[in-house]
């Protein structure tokens, strides 16, 4: 993966790098930013912009430009007043956190998009935008960010809870993580600072849960997910996406797309809401299923059951079915295997 964006870069093609929230997605932007061979292409032009720690408006977004490339125009109207300086040598960019300044129900969206979309048709400049949302300027390449790799996920733990002999049950944690790198980032450091050990630590797991994930400075993977639920996009979906977004979380394999339309009958839109989660990278597509990574699911699936009419009439419904029905794809057997 890193290897395939340097590629992109070095060809100064942009790129965007897109997937759920703690997947690693500035990890990976600020391994490339700092990689020797980014490095001796770009030199002194490597620059990164957090695009959450300022106002999503475009005269916000140009002077935060303005600055952080080192021009000397305070407060430029447009790109065209940054093209002179941007022109004087190659420029590796990284705006991180896009999904901030680009989800298109923000007032200023579009005009920024179109800023984005022009920074990287520029011939000295390769963009490299993070972001939740797979909304961005059709001339960039697309990566989804994966989860990491088995051999990732233990040497991230251990550089963090800093002990060199590995556990087993560590692993399975780790796994039932599903390798989320966030939460394996969260679980090292609540465990290291509370000096657990690792016997501790799994009992911890069993009993708590992804509610462990919460560090002294206020690090969480909920305040993570969060994040994404208050997103423009996610709260013009309506009232019936947060618990729709449950339902699918209660359900350890998802729901099948070719039963949506009779899982779910009374949401108007039910399709596009669905199709809305996975733009806003909150769910995924897996073998004709909407499913989420483990620990995001275990966050948004409720509590109480019985607390969700939704989930309750979702169940109710699949139960009352007519024996030997199969409704939808006949998928139903894994679809609803209830945790």
């Amino acid at each position: 993966m890193i290897k395939k964006i340097i590629n992109s870069a070095e060809r100064l093609t942009s790129i965007a790098l897109v997937g759920a929230c703690g997947i690693g997605k500035t990890s990976v932007a600020l391994t490339v930013l700092h990689d020797n061979r980014i490095k001796r292409r770009f030199g002194q032009g490597r620059r990164f912009i957090r695009c959450d720690k300022f106002p999503p408006s475009l005269p916000h977004f140009l002077r935060q430009l303005s600055k952080t490339i080192g021009a000397s125009i305070e407060n430029p109207k447009d790109l065209t007043q940054l093209r002179p300086f941007l022109s004087t040598k190659e420029m590796f960019i990284v705006l991180d956190n896009a999904e901030s300044v680009l989800d298109p129900h923000m007032t200023s969206a579009q005009e920024i998009y179109a800023a984005v979309e022009e920074l990287g048709h520029l011939s000295n400049v390769c963009v490299c935008i993070t972001s939740r949302i797979s909304i961005f300027p059709p001339n960039f390449e697309w990566l989804d960010i994966p989860a990491l790799s088995k051999k990732a996920a233990r040497n991230t733990f251990y550089r963090i809870y800093k002990c060199s002999k590995r556990c087993n049950r560590v692993n399975d944690v780790l796994k039932q993580l599903d390798f989320h790198a966030l939460s394996i980032t969260l679980l090292a450091t609540v465990a290291r600072h509370n000096r657990w050990d690792t016997d501790r630590l799994a009992r911890e797991w069993d009993e708590h849960r992804t509610d462990i994930l919460r560090t002294d400075h206020k690090n969480s993977l909920a305040a993570a997910i969060e994040l994404s639920l208050s997103s423009l996009t996610f709260q013009a979906l309506g009232p019936n996406a947060r618990d729709l977004l449950g339902v699918i979380a209660f359900f350890p394999q998802g729901i099948d797309e070719n039963q949506v339309d009779w899982l779910f009958p009374t949401i108007d839109g039910r399709k596009k809401i669905l199709d809305k989660f996975c733009v806003l990278s909150l769910t995924y597509r897996n073998d004709g299923f909407i499913t989420m990574l483990a620990p995001i699911r275990d966050h948004l699936s409720p509590k109480d059951p019985m607390s969700s009419p939704l989930l309750r009439l979702t169940k109710e419904r699949y139960f009352s079915r007519p024996a030997g029905a199969k409704p939808g794809s006949g998928h139903n057997k894994r679809a609803f295997w209830f945790a």
